[in-house]
C-alpha cells in the first residue's frame, strides 16, 4: 500500500501542471489579443468661434404720437395695426375757430398787398413819401406773417405720420380730448430691426462692423435670421464690463416685432484648427487625454490641451499633430503600450465654418 501512494501524487501532480500550464497559455492568449478599436486620422478643419448673447430688438424708428395743443379729436383716419406712408393723416382735431380766423387774415394780407403795390407805383412817380411805402410795405409783411401762425396753428390740429411704418393701437376716439402729450397712437419702423445686445468688454477686441450675426426667437424656434454688426458703442458700462453693440436685421415680413428678446450669435472670423470628436477624449481630474496610435498599432496616452467646443467636437491647441491616428470607440480598456486592431477608421470630415 505505502508503494502505491507516490504514484498517486505523481499522477495528480502531472495533472495539476497540464492544467496550469493550460491556464497560462489562455492567459497569455488572452493578453496578447490585440483591442479592437476604431480610429481617425487628425486633420485640420476650418472653425469659427461663436459668440452667444442675448439681445433686445428695437424698431429702426420708432415714435409715440400725441397732441401738442389741447383740443378735441374730429376725425381718426386709421385703424389698430394699419401701414402708413409718411405724410398720411391720421388724427384731425377741431379746426373750426382758426380756419375762420384764417380766412380773415388772408383777406386783410391781399387788401394790404394791393395797397403796397399802389404805394409802390406812386413812390416811383414821386407823388407819396418814402415813409408811405414803408408803411405799407410792413403792414403786407406783417399780415403776411398772421396768415402764416395760423396755418401753423391749423397744422397742429392735423396729426401726420413722420415717417412709413405700422401703428400700434388706437388711443382716442372723434370727441376725445386730447391734451399736449396725450397717446394717440405709436408708429413703429419695422422693415428694419436694431438688435441691442451686451457683450463682455474681454471680447471687445473680437467685435467689429459688418461682422456677421444669427439671431433666434423663442417665438419662432424654427427660423432663423441673418444679419450684420452696425455699431458699437464708444463706452464700456463700468458697473457690467460690458459694451453695447447693435446689430441690423432685415424683417421684410414684419415677424419680429421691437421689444423681443432675441438668442444672438456672433461669428468671428474661420480659422484651420486640429479637431477630434468629443468621444476620444478621456478626462481625468482637470487633464485630457487621448490615445494616440504608433506605426507599430500599439497605443500611447497622451496629455492635451483642448479648446472650444462644438456639437460634438472639441479644438485641440496642443498635444497633437496633423496625421496622427487616435482612438475614437474603445479607449476604457486601454492602456499605454497595448495593441490594437483598428476596425474601422473613421474619415475625417471638414466641419462648416459656423458652430
Amino acid at each position: 500500500m505505502r508503494q502505491r501512494y507516490p504514484s498517486v501524487v505523481l499522477v495528480f501532480a502531472c495533472l495539476s501542471l497540464a492544467a496550469c500550464k493550460s491556464q497560462d497559455q489562455a492567459k497569455a492568449a488572452t493578453v496578447a489579443a490585440p483591442a479592437k478599436v476604431t480610429a481617425q486620422v487628425v486633420q485640420l478643419q476650418p472653425w469659427s468661434d461663436v459668440i452667444e448673447a442675448l439681445g433686445t430688438a428695437r424698431a429702426n424708428e420708432s415714435t409715440i404720437l400725441t397732441a401738442k395743443i389741447t383740443e378735441t379729436v374730429r376725425r381718426v383716419n386709421f385703424s389698430d395695426g394699419q401701414a402708413v406712408q409718411a405724410g398720411d393723416v391720421l388724427v384731425e382735431l377741431t379746426s373750426s375757430q382758426q380756419a375762420a380766423q384764417l380766412k380773415d387774415a388772408q383777406a386783410m394780407a391781399k387788401d394790404a398787398d394791393r395797397q403796397y403795390q399802389r404805394q409802390q407805383d406812386l413812390v416811383k412817380q414821386g407823388t407819396v413819401s418814402k415813409a408811405l411805402f414803408d408803411t405799407a410795405q410792413a403792414s403786407r409783411d406783417s399780415n403776411s406773417a398772421k396768415v402764416d401762425a395760423i396755418r401753423a396753428q391749423l397744422s397742429d390740429r392735423v396729426i401726420t405720420a413722420p415717417f412709413s411704418g405700422v401703428l400700434g393701437l388706437r388711443r382716442v376716439s372723434p370727441g376725445t380730448l386730447v391734451t399736449p402729450g396725450t397717446e394717440i397712437t405709436t408708429l413703429d419702423d419695422v422693415d428694419l430691426i436694431k438688435l441691442d445686445f451686451s457683450v463682455p468688454e474681454t471680447l471687445l477686441g473680437a467685435l467689429q462692423t459688418g461682422q456677421e450675426v444669427q439671431a433666434t426667437t423663442a417665438a419662432w424656434p424654427e427660423r432663423t435670421w441673418q444679419g450684420k454688426i452696425s455699431s458699437i458703442d464708444s463706452r464700456v458700462d463700468s458697473a457690467s464690463r460690458s459694451v453695447l453693440v447693435r446689430a441690423e436685421i432685415l424683417n421684410p415680413e414684419r415677424v419680429l416685432r421691437p421689444g423681443m428678446l432675441l438668442s444672438v450669435k456672433v461669428f468671428r472670423a474661420p480659422r484651420d484648427v486640429l479637431v477630434l470628436p468629443e468621444i476620444a477624449l478621456v478626462q481625468v481630474g482637470t487633464d485630457a487625454y487621448v490615445f494616440r496610435i504608433k506605426p507599430d498599432d500599439s497605443v500611447e496616452q497622451v496629455r492635451i490641451v483642448p479648446g472650444a467646443r462644438r456639437r460634438g467636437e472639441i479644438e485641440v491647441r496642443e498635444g497633437l499633430q496633423a496625421g496622427d491616428r487616435i482612438v475614437l470607440d474603445g479607449t476604457v480598456k486601454l492602456r499605454s503600450g497595448a495593441r490594437v486592431a483598428v476596425e474601422q477608421r473613421v474619415a475625417a470630415t471638414t466641419a462648416p465654418a459656423s458652430n
